[in-house]
């Protein structure tokens, strides 16, 4: 039977999620999530993955295990809130850096901190890792943090912005890089790097020369008006003395980045501020790491990820284009050209140190993760045995295009349940994906069209404008202008799917989350084609949400300051008169990127207006719903809304729901 039919088994399905390659390029490691045996929520655990053989798990705990890296002895690294058997009563509630021997035996614990270990990056003995500390000198953090704690206090003052960001509150911690050296059995010598911090390293991203000398780190740079800029420092590692290497005004220097082999050059994304008329750019920029000179390379392809080939004469870079997201070849001294040419998507990047491969995550919107080896040479794939093997999906998978009123070209994949026929056609669901800035290309464990497949539907993901991997202009067509020009190439590419033979043009649905939200409400109300609309984590009062999201200055920057007339234009809430289609509205209490205000706004609205409609709602859950017991409870409802008004069956309320 198809995993994909029980929902219980499709959330029971291990996850590959990331990918190291060993020194000698003798073995992977990867973090595979799976569910815990409680059945109630999901467990991370290190697999090794030789070049030549057959995965094998390397760890086992109950808190699991994340961030892994290789020293040069090829030791492996990571972090685990597990406690450390050689401290008696231990029971640690942060997470620790452990080290596991490439010679085998059990990992023993390296380091801790009051405010936990984050992510970590090594080159011979040296060791640089991130961590929360309170403000104040970070010798003094464990006492204050227990001070807190004994006094009941959870208050945090803020005196700048942001206050929180996706699920979680910012502070009272902040981070800061630390320096230490491998020592025989913990880390030594561990020195702040950046005891001045503030909120500078938010949200940030670092790497380690190849000499182990220099840190290269993102900066916030607060403005006023609550806005930021982020350049790149470097950090001398033996004095902690920092350098400005990239900062330009109303620009962005952020990650993917990483070090060149020989130590001379960063590559990472260089981000334009958007605004009224400008909008969203990210390019591939390359920088010489004593002069800071630079240039962008590999023009309309936004950087997904990067790393060096072994010459340092060119990077190798995935990034979104034409539904897929390939692997391209960007040398210092010529064009770029594409190595793969399937339609996957690929992420992890690990090049061999002889130069002969390059190793990476392949999947693709019919293909869940798994670790695969590209020859560098030919662009050959071959697919390396994984932990967790891929499901069958039940279906089929093509693609499809149509012509806007415009005349640009709108592309997308249609997924086909089995059996889809002129003589049985399927129902239909139109599938519209978040950011707006983003793409249908890879596969997706939270968003499984899949499942609607194995239900009998067939579901169009479209790439309408402000899609990525279609140029500047795909973008710049969309660019304060969301409702209307989204609509009409929604329009265009749903009118070519519904003339097919295979499908049902009078059983159809829409349904989309975050930016896919705001459009299934600004479906809602300009349109009476769909049977039923399911709206997740979705915008609805844009004024209100542009002040309340957690990131507010980049929202406003293409809307203008509250108030202004494109907030009017383009807010679904206000045609919420012409509201006729039954709507399920989904939000978790958690959101901050799309606070919960905006679901229940939209729900008060449709309850006022008398819009048939259902709001399930997830106390304990963010911008995705991600507990496996929840996420059951979300498409078994789903399913439930959609057989009612999609299908016409009487309504059966799901056992997952209260």
């Amino acid at each position: 039977m198809s995993a994909f039919n029980d929902i219980r088994d499709y959330v029971a399905i291990p996850r590959v999620l990331s990918l190291r390659l060993s020194p000698d390029g003798s073995r992977l490691i990867s973090a595979v999530q799976s569910l815990n045996p409680d059945g109630k929520s999901f467990g991370t655990a290190l697999w090794a993955i030789p070049v030549d053989g057959e995965p094998y798990r390397l760890t086992r705990s109950a808190k699991g295990e994340t961030s892994a890296v290789f020293t040069d002895g090829g030791d492996v690294l990571f972090t685990s809130a597990r406690p450390d058997p050689t401290v008696k009563d231990s029971a640690d509630e942060v997470p620790a850096l452990w080290l596991l021997p490439r010679a085998g035996g059990e990992a023993r614990q390296v380091a801790t901190r009051p405010g936990g270990v984050g992510a970590v990056r090594t080159a011979g003995d040296v060791v640089v890792f991130s961590s929360d500390v309170l403000d104040g000198e970070e010798s003094a953090d464990e006492e204050k943090r227990k001070a807190r704690k004994d006094a009941g206090i959870s208050a945090i003052l803020h005196e700048g912005y942001p206050v929180r960001y996706w699920d979680h509150d910012l502070g009272p911690g902040r981070p800061r890089l630390f320096a230490a050296r491998l020592g025989a059995d913990r880390l030594e010598d561990v020195r702040d790097l950046t005891p001045d911090a503030g909120d500078a390293l938010r949200e940030g991203a670092f790497e380690l020369t190849p000499d182990g000398t220099t840190v290269i780190s993102t900066w916030r740079t607060y403005l006023a008006k609550g806005e930021w800029r982020t350049d790149l420092v470097t950090i001398d590692v033996a004095t902690g003395e920092r350098r400005v290497l990239l900062t330009e005004d109303r620009h962005d220097f952020t990650g993917p980045m990483a070090v060149s082999p020989d130590g001379t050059k960063i590559a990472c994304s260089r981000e334009r501020f958007t605004g009224l008329e400008v909008s969203a750019r990210s390019e591939l920029w390359i920088a010489d790491l004593v002069t800071g000179e630079g240039r962008a390379y590999a023009p309309d392809l936004f950087p997904a990820g990067v790393d060096w080939a072994p010459d340092s004469s060119a990077v190798y870079l995935v990034a979104d284009h034409q539904g897929r997201r390939p692997v391209f070849r960007v040398p210092l001294d010529g064009e770029h050209s594409r190595l793969t040419q399937d339609d996957a998507a690929y992420s992890g990047l690990n090049p061999s140190a002889d130069g002969r491969f390059v190793y990476a995550l392949r999947s693709g919107v019919d293909l869940a993760p798994a670790p695969a080896r590209i020859d560098a040479a030919t662009g050959e794939i071959t697919d390396l045995p994984s932990p967790a093997p891929r499901p069958e999906v039940p279906g089929t998978l093509t693609e499809i295009s149509a012509t806007a009123d415009d005349g640009t070209t709108i592309r997308g994949w249609l997924v086909l349940p089995e059996g889809a026929s002129a003589e049985n056609p399927a129902p239909f669901l139109l599938w519209i994906h978040g950011g707006p800035v983003a793409s249908w290309n890879d596969w997706q464990w939270r968003w499984q069209s899949w499942i609607m497949a194995q239900h009998g539907y067939a579901v169009l993901m479209p790439d309408p404008c402000l899609s990525t991997g279609y140029g500047q202009e795909m973008i710049d067509r969309g660019w304060g202008n969301w409702g209307p020009r989204t609509q009409a190439d929604l329009d265009a590419i749903v009118d070519v799917a519904l003339a097919r033979d295979d499908i049902d043009a009078e059983r159809i649905g829409a349904m989309g989350g975050s930016y896919g939200g705001y459009m299934a409400n600004w479906l809602a109300g300009h349109s009476d084609r769909y049977k039923a609309i399911v709206t997740h984590a979705s915008l609805w009062n844009l004024d209100q949400f542009a002040g309340t999201t957690d990131a507010s200055m980049y929202w406003q920057r293409e809307f203008g300051e509250p108030g202004s007339e494109r907030y009017d234009l383009l807010s679904p809430h206000r045609s919420l008169t012409e509201i006729t289609t039954p709507i399920l509205v989904i939000h978790g209490d958690k959101d901050y990127r799309v606070p919960i205000g905006e679901g229940l706004r939209l729900w008060w609205d449709l309850r006022r207006s008398e819009v048939e409609s259902k709001f399930l709602y997830f106390p304990d859950e963010n911008h995705w719903i991600l507990k496996p017991g929840n996420a059951v409870a979300w498409y078994e409802t789903v399913l439930a809304f959609l057989a009612q008004h999609v299908l016409g069956q009487e309504w059966k309320r799901p056992d997952s729901v209260a």
